[in-house]
């Protein structure tokens, strides 16, 4: 019988970066004229003011006028773009987006060792991609292994993270850079459903990196545990259509986390129990799935404080977003110049409706 291997991975390093508009204020301004029914402004008003979100960032600039999203006139009311051309906006900006990311996670002293190049994204695709365009502008060997994964949300940093984990096991010497990138604004739809309306009051465009390696600093990759919750599957989708990419947020997700995840705890834990857990790393997907993890884990707000910090000065960036939350617990902690080695569980939810599950232990150098 094979023996598994016993080298550890770790997340060395985090990087993070946002476009420079800040959207949120002029969204909830906005949204109202979208919807044709004055009892459903009234509900989304009440709904914005209860979000716990106070900035969203951006590549469109918002326009002053009341009337007008933004400056450039991407969303012209009755003219919303076309797929194509939402695409070639992605294309225009994601590389500059990721490659300060990468900057700012240090990425030009680990290129000579750089041997794996993973992306996630879920909001754009072109190719020749934001791969290769990464590896020629960093300089990269041309015989990195690159790999794409695509479509799989708000949870795909996890996929990633259990990839690089993987690598690193089976092949110690590797080094893999990861780069999370999502520009979720870019999907705004001309609508009316209020479901559909309330689910871009929390998306953003955000885009984080990381290196991830068998030196033994920063983040321990434990373990990985994948949940798919019985009957949920038409809560969370994600299709693409004439007019950009059609998400579906239901309503219901925050329940079905709530009364799914207590039963599936044991497993994510490994049989222990949650309050063994000193650190909780969970995808902020709007308050009330906070809420309802929180409920869950018979947590407090405390315990999920990193997760609501980010909700509230980024909102939801789909993949990215946990990797913010992670990259705030370690800069608090190795600010505060404290080691630890407390079990943490970092989470983030999808289609599926699935859990991505994460066991990981700070190890700082």
């Amino acid at each position: 019988m094979l023996q598994a291997s016993n080298q550890a991975a770790y997340i060395n390093t985090i990087g993070t970066a946002v476009p420079a508009h800040d959207v949120h204020d002029k969204f909830v301004q906005y949204a109202p004229l979208l919807l044709t029914d004055e009892r459903l402004r009234k509900l989304f008003r009440r709904m914005a003011d209860r979000c716990q979100i106070e900035h969203r960032y951006s590549f469109f600039a918002p326009d002053p006028d009341p009337q007008l999203l933004d400056t450039g006139g991407f969303f012209r009311r009755g003219a919303f773009p076309d797929t194509a051309t939402r695409m070639k906006f992605y294309e225009r900006h994601a590389l500059d987006l990721a490659m300060a990311s990468l900057e700012a996670a240090g990425i030009q002293r680990h290129v000579p060792e750089v041997t794996h190049l993973i992306i996630t994204s879920c909001t754009g695709f072109y190719a020749p991609g934001l791969d290769l365009q990464l590896a020629d502008r960093l300089g990269l060997d041309p015989s990195v292994e690159r790999t794409i994964i695509g479509f799989m949300g708000c949870y795909a940093a996890m996929n990633a993270l259990k990839l690089a984990r993987h690598i690193v096991r089976s092949e110690p010497q590797s080094k893999v850079a990861i780069v999370n990138l999502e520009l979720c604004t870019l999907h705004l739809q001309e609508t009316d459903n209020i479901e559909e309306v309330l689910s871009f009051l929390i998306f953003a465009d955000g885009c984080s990196a990381s290196i991830v390696s068998a030196e033994p600093d920063g983040i321990e990759l434990e373990a990985f545990r994948t949940t798919v919750i019985p009957g949920s599957a038409d809560q969370i989708t994600w299709h693409i259509g004439r007019s950009g990419f059609d998400m579906r947020l239901a309503g219901t997700v925050p329940g079905t986390i709530g009364s799914g995840l207590p039963d599936a705890l044991p497993s994510i834990l490994q049989g222990r129990n949650a309050r063994d857990v000193e650190l909780w790393a969970v995808h902020p997907g709007g308050r009330t799935i906070l809420d309802a993890v929180e409920g869950a884990i018979g947590g407090t707000h405390d315990q999920l404080a990193d997760s609501r910090v980010v909700l509230r000065d980024y909102g939801n960036m789909s993949s990215a977003t946990v990797m913010f939350v992670l990259k705030r617990m370690l800069d608090r902690f190795r600010g505060a110049g404290i080691g630890g080695n407390g079990l943490g569980c970092a989470m983030a939810f999808g289609p599926g409706l699935t859990a991505e599950s994460m066991l990981f232990r700070l190890a700082l150098a």
